[in-house]
């Protein structure tokens, strides 16, 4: 009679659907935040900006990783970090915490393969800087890494497949050794940022900026078809305004975009994060307080200010944006319409599901 019953459950097991992101309210994006008691915590965000869910967290949260069919995401705690927690955000159970390497630390970033059976968190070796991409399978175990030809890696993004139907990963070098303890910057008289292609976990195509821009450190990455567009912060000169937005296309060199002088110098010299909706490319400047839009061939399409403005998402007809102040915001046609203020302080990336 036991191993009937057990048949049977096994039978019902089956059946049961599996869970999904409509476990978790179908958010759009995932956000991290500190709330205004001091804590942290990471929400889902629905279409008009309202919370789908919240779960908390042990300290700052960065950014993360959304699981492609289970709504499960890997949140990574600021850099240098030593921790990663993989949550259901259907139940709020706390599923794996991830721990880099001895000798490792994760960088903010991560992401999966198409199919969900890998995890690639962005690291760097504590001594000397030197970026790796970790390699997680689906029960979360550390199976390798592989080098990402650069110092100071900061994201990761999954591409369309190539040719063959196989993951292409891109990986934002930024170029900056950092003291494991402190980020005291260590190399810039020498830093070299750049964008490493991987496919079948090696690099396949390598980008470089020209001489005179090898202090803009490449931190961050949208795209969208066969255009990859990065965000840049500047280390040089601090009395020189330089581009802070690139766009690539594999096999050519990037192409630089910036906004007319005054405008382009408000920004001081930081972008903190890029998207791309549509035919339009943005980047968003929390020192500067200000959204700059691009058509994806680098023409300036207008400015958005907003207070301590730095999450930045596509939505339908435009752009979502978050900042340090609460403010949830959809911007069309660069008209921004306030969709909510949160008791919280918005950190600095919002991620699309």
């Amino acid at each position: 009679m036991g191993s009937r019953r057990a048949f049977l459950a096994g039978l019902a097991a089956l059946a049961a659907p599996l869970p999904s992101w409509a476990d978790a309210g179908n958010p759009l994006w995932l956000a991290c935040a500190r709330e205004a008691d001091g804590g942290h915590a990471l929400f889902g965000l629905g279409a008009e900006g309202a919370d789908t869910f919240r779960l908390p967290l042990p300290a700052r949260g960065h950014a993360g990783a959304a699981h492609p069919a289970r709504p499960e995401a890997v949140v990574f705690a600021r850099r240098p970090g030593t921790w990663a927690l993989v949550l259901d955000c259907g139940s709020g159970a706390l599923l794996r915490r991830l721990t880099p390497p001895v000798g490792m630390q994760f960088n903010g970033h991560g992401a999966f393969a198409a199919d969900g059976t890998r995890l690639y968190t962005v690291e760097q070796r504590a001594a000397d800087s030197q970026g790796f991409l970790g390699l997680w399978d689906s029960d979360y175990r550390r199976i390798g890494q592989i080098e990402t030809g650069g110092i100071g890696p900061h994201e990761v993004l999954r591409l369309s497949p190539n040719a063959s139907g196989g993951d292409v990963f891109v990986v934002a070098n930024g170029g900056i050794a950092t003291d494991p303890t402190d980020r005291t910057k260590l190399n810039l008289p020498t830093m070299a940022p750049s964008l490493a292609y991987v496919e079948d976990d090696r690099i396949t195509e390598r980008v470089a900026l020209p001489e005179a821009l090898r202090f803009n450190s490449i931190r961050h990455l949208a795209h969208e078809g066969d255009t990859l567009a990065f965000a840049m912060q500047w280390e040089g000169d601090a009395a020189l305004s330089v581009p802070l937005l690139g766009l690539h296309r594999r096999g050519a060199a990037p192409l630089l975009a910036e906004a007319p002088g005054p405008e382009q110098t408000l920004m001081q010299g930081y972008a903190g994060s890029v998207a791309i909706s549509g035919h339009e490319v943005a980047i968003t400047s929390p020192r500067g307080g200000r959204m700059h839009r691009f058509s994806l061939t680098g023409a300036f399409l207008g400015v958005t200010t907003r207070a301590d403005v730095c999450g930045l998402a596509p939505c339908e007809g435009g752009f979502l944006t978050t900042d340090g102040g609460g403010g949830i915001l959809r911007v069309e046609g660069g008209i921004a319409r306030p969709l909510g203020l949160r008791p919280r302080a918005w950190d600095n990336h919002v991620v699309t599901l």
